[in-house]
């Protein structure tokens, strides 16, 4: 693998400001790896490499005569970026065939901050339908691959995402996440993904784009190769906007303050409702070890409220408000769920099952208003558990999911193993994702570390750690 393919972008950045390397030369190297492995992934489902190529150019003319310290942070470095957001020229279907001949003319707020970054997008990639689901296919583009088995899922919904830059293809992307959407594309395909904490980030301009109380819960933020990138990311991506409601100004910390040393970190070993494999419990009590040897307190916990983690995340969706999915899959009126079903027996449906079936869930909830309003408040008493238990200097190591990745369709039977992620989003804690290895299938394994609101430097600083340690990101034999 070229040597461009493993290095962080921050690395790339400060190569092109000292002259070591041209933009040219690293957007080329990415869009050849790129052109290599996805016809075997399909994670960039429309590239943009020519206008790349002259960006790079232009980049690599703005150097002449310029001072390195007045270009932006990550000039001429190339990324990509997850189909849901808004790209002007390139079609924002967020995988839903009834928005596939809609394209954007204007950027995102993500998109804007990155590319006011010097960044150069190489390409949108795929997402599942309506970004609902943890496997990432849609009838649009069709499904994505994992670049270590091809046979497996890359996660949802910023699947695409995490294919290509565990792949190489990529130095690091822009996601979202409001049930695991960053952490566990990250994970299945073996790369750090950081879930900022709620209201940091705008969402402004992804579709589907969350309502109320719920713009906390929806979170945008960054996959990388490599640990050192998340930060820069965050800081770049930080900040209101003006349009997203729940976006908040923040003081953000340092993670090169963070003592590992002084920190609590609480081992919970799972949820106490869903079973986690072998390889997952060794890569979490690996993790835990590593902190204790540099000096940090480790103690294990268990968390019964974690046993509702799935109807907590629903109800405490639900009571946010806003269009339902059924309404956002039909364009603002309900879809008929069970005519849908029936036609996807048929193979006529322009829906897949995981979205069929969540229209007609999410019903549920509705005729049970008792209930609704009971998981709600167990959800915030939860919220304040988890931030007197972890506290200002305090971390928890939780697993990223029951396995590694599952074959294609699988997360169908059972369907809610995704509670180990989503949990966090009700929470607006900030988690980071950390590949730790591959386990003895050579598939990632690692863990999510989480910590409380506003200490998303605290996490970044433990997976920094936990790179130094394990070695982070393995390239796939591809």
């Amino acid at each position: 693998m070229d040597a461009f393919l493993t290095l962080s972008a921050t690395e790339l950045a400060r190569m092109i400001r000292e002259g070591e390397a041209t933009s040219g030369e690293i957007v080329e190297a990415h869009i050849k790896r790129i052109e290599r492995v996805n016809p075997l992934l399909n994670a960039v489902v429309k590239d943009r490499f020519d206008a790349a190529r002259d960006e790079a150019k232009k980049a690599d003319g703005a150097m002449r005569g310029q001072k390195s310290g007045k270009l932006p942070p990550l000039h001429g470095v190339p990324c990509t970026i997850k189909e849901c957001f808004a790209f002007a020229g390139l079609p924002n279907t967020s995988g839903l065939k009834s928005r596939k001949d809609f394209v954007p003319d204007f950027d995102a707020t993500a998109v804007a901050r990155l590319k006011k970054a010097g960044t150069i997008p190489l390409g949108i990639t795929n997402v599942p339908e309506l970004c609902m689901w943890m496997e990432t296919y849609n009838t649009v583009y069709g499904r994505t691959k994992n670049p270590y088995d091809q046979r497996r899922i890359v996660g949802g919904s910023s699947g695409g995402e995490g294919a290509i830059i565990g792949a190489g293809g990529s130095p690091f992307g822009l996601g979202s996440d409001i049930g695991g959407s960053i952490r566990m594309p990250a994970f299945f395909n073996g790369v750090f993904g950081h879930k900022p904490s709620g209201g940091l980030v705008p969402g402004t301009g992804q579709h589907p784009i969350a309502h109320g109380k719920a713009l906390r819960y929806l979170t945008t933020g960054p996959l990388a190769r490599r640990a050192e990138d998340l930060w820069p990311l965050i800081n770049i991506l930080a900040g209101p906007d003006g349009a997203d409601e729940g976006c908040t100004a923040m003081k953000l910390g340092d993670p090169g303050k963070v003592e590992i040393n002084k920190l609590r970190v609480l081992v919970v070993k799972d949820n106490g409702a869903i079973r986690v494999s072998a390889d997952m419990h060794k890569a979490q009590a690996d993790a835990a070890e590593a902190l204790r040897r540099q000096g940090a307190e480790v103690s294990t916990h268990q968390i019964p409220a974690f046993k509702k983690s799935f109807d907590i995340w629903s109800a405490m969706l639900a009571e946010a408000g806003g269009p339902t999915f059924s309404e956002m899959l039909g364009g603002g009126r309900p879809i008929p769920a069970l005519t849908e079903l029936a036609k996807f027996g048929a193979g006529k449906s322009d829906y897949t099952l995981p979205s069929i079936v969540l229209a007609l869930m999410e019903k549920t909830l509705k005729f049970m208003p008792g209930r609704l309003r009971r998981l709600v408040e167990e959800g915030k008493k939860l919220r304040e558990e988890l931030t007197q238990l972890i506290g200002p200097r305090g971390i928890m190591l939780y697993p990223s999911y029951p396995t590694a990745a599952p074959k294609h369709n699988k997360p169908l039977f059972p369907p809610f193993n995704w509670q180990y992620t989503g949990i966090f989003n009700m929470m607006e804690i900030p988690v980071t994702q950390v590949p730790l290895g591959l386990n003895h299938e050579g598939l990632p394994v690692g863990v999510q570390v989480a910590s409380i609101h506003g200490n998303d430097h605290v996490t970044v600083a433990v997976a920094l750690a936990l790179e130094k340690e394990f070695g982070g990101w393995v390239a796939p034999k591809l």
